[in-house]
């Protein structure tokens, strides 16, 4: 499997586009840095879909979950676990990497302990606030631990934590403004506003968007994706407004064209609008919707001075619109604040990471 000359890197995280999209990210540099890269994922999850489409060598093997509530299912997990760090054991073995770095997700326990077993140096990523129980149980065994929010770091063994970023995939800092303006028609001579609902939970957002639309439109053209399901047809011929349920090939055109972003505070999301440097009002998903995740991811951001922030359950037509015009009336300080941070360069950041800790 592979040539014995290489540095070899294996790649692993999996069970949602989370833990696989930072992974992917790190992909063409570490080509570029002349890895063989293999990623390890479960037989079915969606890493398998997401790496066969980027061409990249894929294994899967057993992966339990583990559940902090009673079910059935906590019975036969731990085997599946046990038969996961098997397989994991012999792939490492036929494989030889020099290191493994994981996003985490279950998919990922049996594989850290299998190379911390093998002695492979191993780099870990933590996307929210506090870690999660996969990267909990992979914490002892990681050489290095990265992490998204400086307040991450107290959560860490002593000596392991170090705050990168997540890693952003590169085309999305590619895209052309002219392309962006093109795709929705505007001519740019207002600030563009683009508000990204997504599925989950997005109907508040929506709805107070909608809703502001006859002040909103007046000052900004607005590029709204709402998610799947959520178009409302009625809205069609407003000037000034433009509403995609999902977006995928012209993202990165529609990130370059907007001048604001409105967007909801999952760790990924936030992490790609402070490495585009686009002043933003964040309105994370509540406590009564969530674990509260997203409501510290924001109040972190917020604390650094990379976000403004407004409580879906303060969310009116009048404290949205009034957050909106403040933020792009601070736009400058936000910029300036997001230009100086270390967390908004993740991909050369962990890349270095794995040059320096692996066998050699």
């Amino acid at each position: 499997m592979g040539d014995e000359n290489k540095k070899k890197i294996i790649l692993t995280g999996g069970g949602t586009a989370g833990h696989v999209t930072p992974n992917l990210a790190l992909v063409p540099k570490l080509r570029e840095r002349g890895y063989e890269i293999l990623y390890i994922g479960s037989y079915k999850g969606i890493e398998k879909e997401l790496c066969e489409k980027a061409g990249i060598d894929y294994v899967g093997i057993s992966s339990g979950k583990l559940r902090r509530y009673v079910d059935l299912k906590n019975l036969t997990d731990p085997f599946r676990v046990l038969k996961g760090c098997d397989e994991a054991a012999r792939i490492i073995r036929k494989f030889k990497p020099d290191i493994v770095f994981s996003k985490g997700g279950f998919v990922a326990v049996p594989v850290v302990l299998a190379a911390k077993a093998h002695r492979v140096p191993i780099i870990s990523h933590e996307s929210d606030m506090t870690p999660g129980l996969a990267n909990k149980i992979a914490a002892p065994s990681s050489t290095k631990i990265c992490c998204n929010f400086p307040e991450t770091l107290r959560y860490l063994p002593e000596g392991k934590g170090v705050l990168t970023g997540s890693p952003i995939r590169e085309e999305l800092l590619r895209g052309s403004r002219e392309e962006g303006l093109k795709k929705t028609g505007f001519d740019g001579s207002k600030p563009i506003l683009l508000v990204i609902g997504g599925s989950l939970g997005a109907v508040h957002i929506n709805d107070a968007v909608r809703a502001a639309l006859p002040v909103l439109t007046e000052k900004y053209d607005i590029i709204h994706i709402c998610g799947k399901g959520n178009l409302d047809d009625s809205l069609d011929k407003t000037k000034g407004y433009v509403q995609y349920a999902y977006v995928t090939d012209s993202l990165k055109d529609l990130f370059a064209a907007a001048d604001l972003f409105v967007s909801r505070a999952g760790a990924n999301a936030i992490c790609e609008i402070l490495a585009l440097r686009k002043p933003n009002l964040l309105i994370p998903l509540s406590a009564e919707a969530s674990r509260g995740d997203q409501i510290l991811n924001a109040k972190s951001f917020k604390r650094q001075g990379f976000s403004r922030v407004l409580n879906e359950e303060d969310m009116t037509v009048d404290t949205l619109i009034a957050a909106i015009d403040k933020l792009y009336e601070k736009r400058y300080e936000y910029i300036a604040r997001m230009s100086d941070s270390r967390q908004s360069d993740g991909v050369n950041i962990i890349i270095n990471l794995i040059e320096e800790n692996r066998k050699k």
